[in-house]
């Protein structure tokens, strides 16, 4: 096979569709007789629920139907535990998973109470101040450090405390580390909540077909098969009978492979119960409360260290906030766990973590999962450390990097696919010097920052270095097929929310079957076209539906060189697949084009041998046996207004090492995009709470996002180390750029303003130009 697509900047397949406005997302769905819904959800963040009456609602014209928990019947159930807790010895996992409707006690704001169908989602809105709702209030869980006091409210009675979690997990001996050590240092980190603010929020359309026993979804999801598979349960259905569509999603970073929100379980029984279609679409509110969140932990670490700059070990016990309910088990504190020993030799690690239930909503995986937190912790202790030792920050992450000849490398602990976390492949040093170099980092420190603190200006540089797990299993699928027109069609089980799968995707059918990318269409996220996958999350998509593509087209390539071979008589040697055809080598213009064979592969008459399948096409499945290890190095230069602490980045360098690149503009977009979403975490992006679980920031005039203005131009590099634990090679790109942006800022805000010398440790995050007033407090530059 020759390469023509992949590793090629091909321009993506789908964005004349999204361009030219014909992409279809949910609230693009309208169907005849279609109703809308809208959820009266809690105001209060802990309460008892004594009493709904919903009898004025249901007078209102317009108004066709209103439900509560006690409708629901047998329907209403609690979600399922969607990943089990991993084989870690002394793990302790309280489940406690969500409801649709809330029946006796809310546990956080935004919890739904009641569903109102109505002609109109504005008829259905003002419905809702006609409900009835007597509450007892009780106190709120907020702080997850005073939540696991003993006088403690608790967020679920039976348990007895609000301990969620607890997990402990080691290597090496650290009390022997920590003997030996010229250095220990010990600080406490914190890291706050926040939200993923898609484009478009959730969505859920329901049309239930009495006559056909059918059931269509379109549902804003990331794992449309695992939702089909469930909801079918629920309502008693084969999972032959459901449909769902996940199409074109405006966004899902993380909190859209959540399942199953209560809008997705109550819209299809409501559906089935009118015998109409029904629509709820997330409004900006909302999406505050009723979608998840991530983050929130409270770090208390120390590292052993000798004096020349060498890790000896890390010691790590930190709280984990998991929200009113733990549906997704352990996966976004074991990432933090796991990804805080980053590219770095660390012979003893003692790492334990406490998962608190609190009276805020769900926290889940949002672009990174946890890493960034982890990450945050240790680039925090080796610039700490760097400074006590009189080290260059540089230097002292490249006296620790796992040298090139040490691949695998086994780290001993459990990762979130169960497995040991063994890096598979890399090269890490060639990645910080290609860092250093791009940001001009000597140049900078010796010469540049001189040059600009000698005018009054305040600049400073970070760089951070990072490891991402990504490609986990379990599997995905593919369905190649040559049409009898010529074009390919694929089909995966996977759903695709602006990852460019049309196009890399189709990079790799081509080159394999010898076809224009642009004679590939690729269908992804419809459960009828596909029947089997797990979905799109953990930077997972490209390894490994990519290489289940790959699979499926290199079977079709050879059948379709078998039948040519067969037409012509010769040697499958002496054919070549290119242009759409098959053609003799040396005789171009003996050929026969794929169509063509593809309609043969399909005979009306004739015998056909034993084993023999028709159609020129295949379906072919890939699971890795364990995650591939990407990883990158980002750098900064800053300046700072020390009187107002405007901050604007004057140089962004990303070098980046994700395996075998299948497209590199896209994996470009990929690294801008969790960049822009890092800059927000880091230093504009915080949700305010106060001490009863009221949000006080839910708008976006308050919760700050960054815009165009503040997201810098980036400069992109790349090394090629590739995965031995796929064929094409490759590693997971989609959370790199958002994972190592908090510990960068820090350094680079303590270097601009010259903290370490004025004793100020920029120790948590969000930073934001009023937080670092008041860190900096009577230590401000004059």
């Amino acid at each position: 096979m020759t390469t023509r697509f992949f590793g090629a900047p091909v321009k993506r397949n789908e964005d004349r569709k999204l361009l030219t406005g014909q992409g279809l997302f949910i609230d693009d769905v309208e169907l005849p007789g279609m109703l809308h819904v809208a959820f009266l959800r809690s105001q209060v963040a802990h309460a008892r629920i004594k009493n709904i009456d919903v009898s004025r609602a249901l007078k209102r014209p317009g108004v066709v139907a209103v439900y509560t928990a006690a409708d629901l019947g047998a329907y209403w159930q609690h979600g399922p535990l969607l990943v089990q807790p991993p084989p870690i010895a002394g793990i302790v996992f309280n489940a406690r998973t969500q409801v649709p409707l809330v029946k006796d006690k809310v546990r956080h704001v935004g919890e739904p109470l009641a569903v109102i169908v109505a002609d109109s989602r504005y008829i259905a809105e003002d419905a809702l101040d006609d409900i009835d709702v007597d509450l007892e209030i009780l106190p709120a869980v907020v702080d997850i450090e005073k939540g696991l006091d003993a006088a403690a409210p608790h967020v679920h009675d039976d348990l007895g405390s609000n301990i969620a979690a607890h997990v402990r997990q080691t290597k090496g001996d650290y009390r022997s580390a920590a003997a030996k050590a010229d250095l220990i240092l010990k600080r406490r980190f914190r890291y706050e909540h926040g939200i993923s603010s898609p484009i478009e929020t959730r969505g859920v359309v329901a049309q239930w077909n009495a006559r056909g026993d059918q059931m269509t979804i379109w549902d804003t999801t990331q794992a449309p098969v695992f939702v089909r598979n469930g909801l079918a349960a629920m309502l008693g259905l084969g999972e032959r009978q459901v449909r769902v569509i996940a199409p074109f999603v405006g966004g899902g970073f993380g909190p859209k492979i959540m399942m199953f929100y209560p809008e997705e379980v109550v819209l299809p029984w409501i559906a089935m119960r009118l015998n109409r279609a029904v629509k709820w679409i997330e409004d900006r509110l909302e999406h505050f409360f009723a979608t998840t969140h991530e983050r929130g932990q409270i770090h208390d670490a120390e590292i052993a260290i000798a004096r020349d700059g060498r890790i000896l070990g890390i010691k790590d016990v930190f709280l984990h906030d998991t929200g009113a309910y733990d549906p997704y088990g352990l996966t976004v504190p074991i990432n933090s766990q796991c990804t805080l020993l980053g590219p770095y030799v660390v012979p003893a690690y003692d790492s334990t973590f406490t998962a608190v239930f609190t009276n805020l909503p769900i926290v889940t995986p949002y672009r990174g999962a946890g890493r960034q937190h982890g990450v945050f912790v240790m680039e925090r202790l080796l610039d700490l450390a760097a400074h006590e030792l009189k080290i260059d920050p540089a230097e002292i992450r490249r006296r620790n990097l796992i040298p090139s000849d040490a691949f695998p490398y086994n780290n001993e602990i459990i990762f979130q696919d169960f497995q040991p976390l063994e890096y598979d492949s890399g090269n890490y040093e060639p990645v910080l010097d290609k860092a250093l170099e791009a940001i001009g980092y000597a140049d900078f420190l010796k010469h540049e920052q001189p040059k600009l603190r000698a005018l009054g200006r305040h600049v400073g540089i970070g760089i951070a270095c990072y490891v991402e797990g990504t490609g986990i299993g379990p599997y995905e699928g593919a369905k190649v097929q040559v049409q009898a027109n010529g074009k390919v069609n694929v089909a995966t089980g996977i759903g695709t929310q602006g990852q460019g799968h049309f196009t890399s995707f189709a990079q790799i059918v081509a080159d394999q079957l010898g076809v224009d990318v642009t004679e590939v269409d690729i269908v992804t996220g419809d459960t009828d076209r596909f029947y089997w996958g797990a979905g799109t999350f953990a930077s997972r998509g490209a390894v490994v539906a990519g290489n289940a593509v790959n699979e499926a087209s290199r079977v079709v390539r050879q059948k379709a060189l078998k039948l040519a071979g067969d037409l012509f008589e010769c040697s499958e040697d002496d054919l070549v697949l290119e242009g759409g055809k098959v053609s003799i080598v040396g005789i171009p213009e003996k050929f026969i084009r794929l169509g063509e064979l593809a309609q043969r592969a399909n005979p009306m008459r004739g015998a056909v041998k034993p084993g023999t399948e028709p159609g020129l096409e295949s379906t072919q499945y890939f699971g890795p046996p364990s995650g591939a290890t990407a990883n990158g190095v980002h750098a900064m230069i800053v300046e700072l207004d020390p009187q107002t602490f405007d901050l604007k980045i004057l140089k962004y360098v990303v070098v980046h090492d994700c395996g075998t690149v299948i497209n590199p503009m896209i994996l470009a977009g990929q690294i801008h995009g969790g960049v822009a979403q890092g800059i927000g975490n880091a230093f504009y992006e915080k949700l305010s709470f106060d001490d009863q679980g009221q949000l006080l920031n839910a708008s976006l005039a308050d919760y700050l996002l960054p815009t165009a203005l503040e997201v810098p131009r980036m400069e992109l590099d790349h090394t090629t180390t590739p995965s031995p634990l796929n064929p094409l090679g490759i590693k997971g790109a989609g959370e790199a750029g958002a994972i190592p942006v908090g510990p960068l800022f820090a350094q680079a805000i303590e270097d601009a303003l010259d903290l370490k010398r004025r004793k100020v440790e920029l120790l948590e995050i969000p930073l934001s130009p009023s937080r670092l007033f008041e860190l900096t407090g009577s230590t401000r530059v004059p």
